[in-house]
């Protein structure tokens, strides 16, 4: 047999496969309308969304996975299919610190799909605003960076806001220079996220020591104000996606300083998911300004062999040196040792708020 009839045999395998797909993914799409059926039989408050339920479909399909297909690759075709068929029941309005190009359009995007409507916003606050409000089902704000730390913002809005956190995204993030021009000659500032700053900071005090730094809203605001002044002298930190977008050219590629560089993005809502059986749960206590109190609280924990993912600390405003904690645990606030351990630390608290308890990320 010759290459050509191999090829062409192949070919007709894979348009075989092809109709094959297409067919099961009408027949779980109908099947999807009439789950979406079933729940408004049953319910006026319907919660056609289910992070959990999506989290357990994805680990399921990962574990099948032999290959060749790399997992990455099959979590984002799920989610695609999951998005479009979600859509069929309801068209989900997503919340994001926009504008569009930022890194947390991405996370968005990762995480939703591209069925849903997203909605771009000035602000971290603006995000919790809306999700709060109705104005959007749910919202992606950016909560850690692996380099940069806590995203204060977020932190800060999490201690009053009656959101609720129900799923996390992971992105690793790569950051682009982007600007009007063909080389750096002549570049007399920099417009970025402060966050961006923090996360190039070696590569640029070694090639643009000097130049003017301008914080912005986000680095996609960022590479709209070059191209917006169109000044020659400007440049941006973004994202390749942002320099698209925004029609700018690419002068330095990757100039974060850590090439593990990854950013947790958190997903409000209003009502917290279930067990996944791989979960993570945020709360936020305030110890008193005395000698062991901290230790105290996370006795509690390790008594009950608790793990914590992280710790961070914000100050009250109630008080000189009072501060918040805010922790994630490994585990569900319905988990018995979890819930268990909660009471205690809500009863020894001065102050205590339950953040969520949702779904680690997948991939």
């Amino acid at each position: 047999m010759s290459s050509n009839d191999k090829l062409s045999d192949l070919r007709v395998a894979i348009d075989s496969l092809d109709n094959n797909l297409l067919e099961l993914l009408n027949k779980r799409a109908s099947l999807t309308v009439q789950v979406g059926d079933v729940k408004r039989e049953t319910s006026d408050n319907v919660e056609f969304y289910r992070p959990d339920r999506e989290a357990k479909i994805i680990r399921r399909l990962l574990k099948r996975n032999s290959g060749p297909m790399p997992p990455e690759a099959i979590a984002a075709i799920m989610r695609e299919v999951i998005s479009t068929c979600l859509s069929l029941e309801q068209v989900l309005k997503i919340a994001y610190l926009g504008p569009k190009g930022t890194f947390t359009y991405a996370a968005t995007h990762k995480h939703f799909g591209s069925s849903p409507v997203l909605e771009g916003t000035n602000s971290i606050s603006e995000v919790f605003h809306h999700v709060e409000s109705g104005l959007s089902d749910y919202g992606v704000v950016p909560i850690e960076n692996s380099v940069g730390g806590a995203v204060n913002q977020t932190l800060d809005a999490l201690k009053k806001t009656s959101a609720v956190l129900c799923g996390e995204v992971l992105l690793p993030v790569h950051h682009t220079l982007l600007g009007m021009g063909d080389s750096l000659d002549g570049v007399k500032k920099i417009y970025a996220h402060d966050q961006a700053f923090q996360q190039c900071r070696v590569w640029l005090e070694s090639h643009m020591k000097g130049v003017a730094k301008i914080p912005v809203s986000s680095n996609a605001a960022a590479a709209m104000a070059v191209k917006e002044f169109l000044d020659p002298t400007a440049v941006a930190i973004a994202s390749l996606e942002a320099g698209e977008i925004y029609g700018l050219k690419t002068l330095a590629r990757r100039i974060e300083d850590e090439a593990s560089n990854m950013t947790r993005f958190a997903v409000l809502g209003r009502q917290g998911p279930g067990v996944t059986g791989n979960d993570r749960t945020s709360i936020m206590f305030g110890a008193p300004n005395q000698s062991g109190a901290l230790h105290a609280v996370l006795a509690i924990l390790a008594d009950r062999e608790i793990s914590m993912s992280r710790i961070e600390s914000r100050p009250s405003k109630n008080g000189i040196w009072d501060y918040l904690f805010f922790v994630d645990l490994l585990g569900h606030a319905d988990d018995p040792n979890i819930k268990e351990a909660l009471g205690l630390i809500k009863s020894s608290a001065g102050v205590y708020k339950l953040l969520g308890s949702y779904p680690c990320g997948v991939l």
